[in-house]
């Protein structure tokens, strides 16, 4: 058994955040466990054609760590080249353990230590566990009738398989979300065939981006240029949650419009602009920045096929539709996004007493401030639930946790305490409070069934408010809210 005083799990955005925030508190012993053979999370993993960030790149970015992009909206090797940068910087692979899949942890009354089980039969003790494995890290693939029947290649967006030479092929993909939407363009001019099943359309907009020149890129390096860059992105997209919040009219005249006005520029027929034009409010689903997508359907070689024309089943050789026709693919492409509500953990996790945070959550996922669980001391959960942005950088809300998480750690630490947890009337005050505030928001009543929500129905990745009320609530720490043992 391998004993320590903190493991993180996960070596994204969110455990470099961790890691970078103990090591600047003189906290030492510290390991972050990766399920991968490599660190890096998501800009490491997603390698698809056409992957890139959809939040301008000096704002998508560890606060203090500076960067020279060479574009507003990075694409996935430069975010992949900054994370190898933050990680060499900080010599975060010292700490690194790969392929440490977490099977089960547990919480040990007698000790109030937990014991986190790797699926390798390896067992390490911890008195705190940070969970920074993401939303985004659990692909999903709808059981399709027929799935394994198929006889061609087939993989999620997550894993794309680069050793599969997709020119020239009739290609399917499954989903047209925002990986599709990037991975569309870029294949559609390489490919045979491309057919696109799209289950409901995302509203687009245009995407603006900007190549940085030699001297805007050494202005970059400064940090007081590149503060005052960020402050500037931030205040201008903060603005959106006037929308997404309290004016659904001021949401419809500032995106929606300009969202159907950018159909009506790129697309000329109106059966296709009819297929693309989506039924709901704008926001009510992730939108798309995209300037090259609505192009890419209008080519000769790309169908597009809707709800109407879903798929029935999935065959040795392909697709049969439900208006029955028989579609041969070579390559089937699964872009069906994550188990990102009910599946914020994707290992079990057992608290105080054996209680099992799958049963807590059985209704829907809650946490207070998305961060910690009654009865389930010393967990802090990065981007949990309630903790997503639609109009901002996630990364600004990973580094507000960051302000609760290394609080509350010292706190435990100040009074020679073993153990610290949210009390239950505290969670459930802050929970209902959250969901109150969810009812004036686009996601609830913007007239969408998105994977913002739960099966419960229950909005669980979006947080109903401004990015700097929650640094606020975050920064705040409220010992009244807590129990130290």
């Amino acid at each position: 058994m391998q004993q320590h005083n903190i493991v993180i799990i996960g070596s994204g955005f969110g455990g470099q955040c961790a890691a970078i925030n103990l090591i600047k508190q003189g906290r030492e012993d510290f390991v972050i466990l990766e399920r991968r053979s490599f660190m890096g999370g998501t800009w490491s993993q997603n390698t698809y054609p056409g992957a890139a960030v959809d939040v301008q790149s000096p704002l998508y970015s560890i606060s203090h760590e500076p960067y020279p992009w060479t574009q507003m909206f990075a694409n996935q090797k430069e975010l992949n080249e900054y994370t190898e940068f933050v990680i060499s910087k900080y010599n975060l692979r010292e700490r690194m353990h790969t392929g440490c899949n977490v099977a089960k942890v547990e919480w040990q009354d007698d000790i109030s230590r937990w014991h986190i089980h790797l699926d390798n039969g390896e067992v390490y003790e911890s008195q705190f566990i940070i969970n920074a494995s993401g939303p985004l890290s659990t692909p999903v693939i709808p059981n399709f009738k027929g799935k394994d029947n198929f006889k061609g290649k087939s993989f999620h967006t997550n894993d794309w398989d680069h050793s599969y030479d997709y020119k020239d092929k009739k290609v399917a993909i499954i989903g047209s979300g925002a990986s599709a939407a990037q991975i569309i363009p870029e294949i559609a001019k390489d490919v045979k065939e491309l057919h696109v099943f799209q289950r409901t359309p995302h509203w687009v907009m245009p995407r603006h981006d900007k190549k940085f020149k030699p001297w805007q890129r050494a202005l970059l390096k400064n940090k007081l240029m590149y503060k005052l860059l960020r402050w500037s992105i931030y205040w201008g997209l903060e603005t959106r949650i006037l929308g997404f919040k309290y004016s659904e009219a001021g949401l419809k005249a500032a995106a929606q419009k300009p969202a159907l006005a950018h159909i009506k520029r790129q697309i000329k027929d109106p059966e296709l602009r009819a297929k693309v034009t989506p039924d709901y409010t704008i926001g009510c689903k992730r939108i798309i920045l995209s300037n090259t997508l609505y192009p890419a359907f209008c080519r000769d070689n790309v169908f597009l096929h809707d709800k109407t024309d879903g798929i029935d089943e999935i065959t040795e050789t392909g697709i049969n539709t439900e208006k029955g026709e028989k579609l041969d693919f070579d390559l089937i492409v699964y872009s069906t996004g994550y188990d990102a509500t009910d599946g914020v953990i994707s290992y079990p996790v057992v608290g105080r007493g054996g209680k099992a945070i799958s049963d807590v959550w059985e209704d829907y996922p809650r946490a207070y401030l998305g961060t910690v669980i009654p009865d389930f001391p010393n967990l802090f959960i990065v981007t949990g639930p309630n903790t997503g942005i639609g109009h901002t950088s996630a990364i600004f809300v990973i580094e507000a946790q960051m302000n609760y998480i290394m609080q509350a750690i010292h706190r435990v630490r100040g009074a020679h305490a073993k153990s610290i947890e949210v009390t239950p009337e505290a969670e459930e005050r802050y929970t209902n409070h959250i969901h109150s505030e969810m009812k004036k928001t686009v996601w609830e009543k913007g007239g969408c069934n998105s994977w913002y929500k739960s099966k419960s129905g229950k909005v669980i990745a979006m947080f109903p408010g401004f990015s700097w009320a929650f640094w606020l609530l975050a920064k705040n720490f409220k010992r009244a809210d807590h129990t130290m043992r």
